[in-house]
């Protein structure tokens, strides 16, 4: 076990909630740290050098970032059980990109029709602008779809899931896997956070007996910690060098013509145009990182998926 993992997260966040059920599922312990829902979030810009989707892990002085890599981190933390079981380490790693991409979003545009976001932040109006203008300026590069055509794909999609969830316990057989993870996450915040909008959810009763098992998985062990504290504990560590953290491998995959040691910035494809900045240390098949330095943190390795982000040379200062 590692007790040393910090999960940055806040309680309403939907992928925070994907990676609290997988700490469950693994039985992995972890400190919490609780991070605001909108801008402006000095702490985590402090760690992560500019990315501020939610949530982030972190180890020492090392950040992660993306829940799909948090997913790659906890399997070798803990490998058992699986997330990616040998038979079906392809297609649940494709039915969970697509899950916490297009499923994702399509029931956020569902979700966040007028009365949910009234339910969700308690009609306080002023909290509800100041949550739609932020999300609005993270999602410069997408088309959000409008809720009477978001609302007629989601009931699609239920029924496609509920199919696979009536023939196993869990969406590709006796036991959860990634894809089930990615899957829970947007219906669990349907669910938990807007009740008001889950009706949708009735008429597939098979998805709400699959989201009980899913539920009845377990708690995760969380306990509170501090953003002061999880700063000056990146301060006080040595970030690991690459092949020697929590990310495996190793060997450099060259696809842009950029060397490592050189000046970059790393960038979400779609939502959060804001980039990370800093000196690229590993660029491998599955990962990119880079060291870079904060006045509050010190040196930090700042940890990406290859797939969703996007690898450009820093301008020239």
């Amino acid at each position: 076990m590692t007790p040393d993992l910090i999960l940055h997260h806040y309680l309403s966040s939907p992928f925070s909630e994907k990676i609290r059920r997988v700490l469950a599922f693994k039985k992995v312990p972890a400190q919490s740290v609780f991070v605001p829902s909108i801008s402006p979030k000095p702490d985590v810009v402090a760690l992560t050098g500019g990315y501020r989707r939610t949530p982030f892990l972190q180890r020492g002085a090392d950040i992660y970032c993306d829940s799909a890599l948090i997913c790659d981190v906890l399997e070798h933390v803990q490998p058992e059980p699986p997330l990616f079981p040998p038979a079906l380490r392809g297609c649940s790693r494709v039915f969970a990109q697509w899950a916490d991409t297009t499923l994702f979003w399509t029931a956020m545009s569902y979700a966040l029709q007028p009365r949910g976001a009234a339910q969700l932040f308690g009609g306080d109006a002023q909290l509800a602008q100041a949550f739609k203008d932020d999300r609005k300026a993270m999602r410069v590069n997408m088309t959000q779809l409008r809720p009477a055509d978001a609302t007629s794909a989601l009931r699609s999609y239920l029924r496609r899931i509920a199919s696979m969830v009536e023939e196993h316990d869990f969406l590709f057989g006796a036991e959860p896997c990634v894809a089930d993870f990615s899957t829970y996450h947007p219906l669990w915040f349907m669910r938990a956070q807007v009740p008001v909008m889950a009706d949708i959810l009735a008429v597939t009763p098979a998805i709400g007996e699959w989201m009980e098992r899913m539920q009845g998985l377990g708690q995760p062990r969380l306990e509170r910690f501090s953003a002061e504290d999880a700063i000056t504990v990146a301060g006080r560590s040595e970030p690991q060098p690459p092949g020697s953290n929590l990310l495996v491998d190793s060997a450099f995959q060259d696809d842009h013509g950029i060397l490592l040691g050189s000046r970059v910035t790393i960038t979400p494809e779609s939502f959060g145009a804001e980039a990370t900045e800093g000196e690229l240390i590993a660029a491998t098949r599955t990962h990119y990182s880079l060291r870079r330095e904060d006045p509050r943190a010190g040196t930090v390795h700042v940890h990406f998926p290859r797939i969703g982000y996007v690898l450009r040379p820093a301008a020239a200062k």
